[in-house]
């Protein structure tokens, strides 16, 4: 399976290793957010000293460490690791806060929305599931083509005309079975995507772990 396409954003990093959730750092990778140590990115100026980086993901207790970065011209904006404070707006460098330790979607969020022109809340990637389709008492077979906790775009045999709601079931390996109510959003020819309405907290689970250990098993 494929992860989303991105473009590779170089992300410095000053925090501790536990300023972070569990595999975020490593998935947020796999999305084309590459998050290097001072120490890395030392390396890598060496061979290249116009290197800059693209964002500073910084603890609020060392907001001082990114100074250093004042001096190469224009400032290189900052999102602050922080406690329940948040960020205040009186340093303009600070485009915005995520509460440490920061997990997977609210960083992906945030990133998507300061480099994104069409941002997306959630990660996608790309399947080839089978799925049940069922409207009234008709019932037809699809294949998922990509894959969010937000949504999909399916391929179906069948017109799914937009704005109809249609339940969608989906077998997911490792993870298990979900039903969800969806409504078809808009059209990628020939495709059709849809939008989950009303997940479960139990079903939106079972979508981030599959898209988390997707993005993970990744190539």
């Amino acid at each position: 399976m494929n992860v989303e396409a991105s473009v590779k954003r170089s992300i410095l990093y000053h925090a501790s290793q536990d300023a972070l959730g569990p595999k975020t750092r490593e998935i947020l990778g796999r999305l084309g957010y590459d998050i290097v140590d001072p120490a890395d990115w030392d390396a890598r100026l060496e061979r290249d000293p116009e290197l800059r980086p693209d964002l500073l993901l910084v603890d609020d207790r060392r907001l001082v460490e990114a100074e250093i970065h004042d001096d190469e011209g224009d400032p290189v904006p900052i999102v602050l690791l922080s406690g329940r404070q948040g960020a205040t707006g009186a340093d303009s460098r600070i485009v915005g806060a995520v509460k440490r330790p920061a997990g997977l979607h609210d960083l992906y969020r945030l990133m998507q929305q300061v480099f994104e022109d069409t941002p997306r809340s959630t990660p996608r990637i790309a399947t080839h599931l089978r799925a049940r389709c069922e409207r009234g008492a008709r019932s037809w077979d699809g294949r998922v083509l990509s894959l969010s906790e937000n949504g999909c775009l399916i391929r179906t045999p069948e017109s799914i005309p937009l704005g109809q709601r249609i339940r969608l079931d989906l077998m997911l390996p490792a993870s298990g079975p979900v039903s969800l109510d969806a409504e078809a959003a808009y059209q990628l020819l020939p495709d059709v995507g849809l939008v989950f309405n009303g997940v479960s907290p139990a079903h939106r689970e079972t979508l981030g772990r599959f898209v988390a250990q997707t993005l993970l098993a990744a190539n």
